[in-house]
């Protein structure tokens, strides 16, 4: 997978595992690149290379030193750059799951401070500003354990993480843990949709037959599963294209208003600063600053 339009429905995966926090890493190329999605958290620190992340319908960049927490069937993925050389160290993963905190607190009431870290990470939460040298220390000490060990050595982070008030949501589309498998593949289905064609005309009509519902039924199964109506999740994924090609790019506004699927810049505009609090050209003007990984809670 190269690029947006070769994304599919993802991969769903079945981890099968007794310890509370598991570990795992990978180098690049590696078969693990993939657009997936499984039952549990994952928090993602890149330690090489650069190019594409896709989080739900998130699109972003992706450097050395972003961490990234993503939740329960949310569907996800880093996407080297095409020139990328092959490293043996990719990205260092601390994955665990739902149920291990939530009965945990019954037992430990403190483990309850982590919960409501873990409702955000359905939407996929981006940190800043954080101590590089730590994070290396605390993967390496969670990878080179297990057992008791590991579980003391990565709740400090957790609950770091937790306190920090310098993240940003990435998706728009979050996932009821329980929802079941099939729902999940009809919510994948019209994202990855959404996703590929976000700069052509998008009728509600079109994508209800697509996973074969009437309008009214998908309108209500959409609100319901996600939390947004069709057409402002629709704007949110055309918003999120915008931004990138606003960081990327010296293309004019008005061309990538259009580029995107919105019909004239004054709407663009108006949906540009609802979603983001600025206008697309502030946005461009405060592009590096975004690059470089500090932006405000969101």
């Amino acid at each position: 997978m190269s690029n947006t339009a070769k994304r599919i429905t993802p991969e769903y995966e079945i981890v099968e595992d007794n310890e509370t926090i598991r570990y795992l890493e990978h180098g690049y190329p590696c078969d693990l690149i993939r657009w997936h999605a499984h039952d549990d958290y994952e928090l993602h620190y890149i330690v090489d290379t650069s190019g594409k992340v896709f989080v739900g319908d998130y699109i972003g960049n992706y450097l050395p030193g972003q961490l990234i927490l993503t939740g329960p069937r949310l569907p996800h993925n880093w996407i080297c750059q095409h020139d990328q050389e092959a490293v043996q160290l990719r990205d260092m993963v601390i994955r665990f799951d739902h149920e291990s905190f939530s009965n945990g607190m019954k037992i430990i009431p403190e483990l309850a401070e982590i919960l409501p870290m873990l409702a955000r990470a359905k939407s996929g939460i981006e940190f800043f500003d954080q101590d590089h040298e730590y994070l290396k220390d605390i993967f390496q000490k969670v990878r080179d354990s297990s057992g008791l060990s590991r579980l003391i050595l990565a709740l400090p982070l957790l609950q770091k993480l937790a306190q920090s008030r310098n993240y940003r949501l990435l998706s728009t589309v979050q996932i009821d843990l329980k929802s079941n498998e099939t729902l999940q593949r009809k919510i994948n289905t019209v994202v990855d949709y959404v996703s590929q064609n976000y700069g052509q005309d998008i009728t509600l009509s079109n994508v209800a037959s697509l996973i074969g519902m009437s309008d009214s039924h998908f309108s209500r199964f959409f609100k319901k599963a996600t939390g947004n109506r069709f057409i402002e999740f629709v704007n949110r994924v055309r918003v999120s294209r915008a931004c990138s090609l606003l960081t990327e790019t010296d293309q004019q506004i008005a061309t990538i208003c259009f580029q995107v699927g919105f019909n004239n810049v004054a709407n663009f505009n108006r949906r540009f600063h609802e979603l983001k609090g600025v206008t697309p050209r502030d946005f461009r003007s405060q592009s590096n600053i975004h690059i470089e990984g500090s932006a405000p809670v969101s």
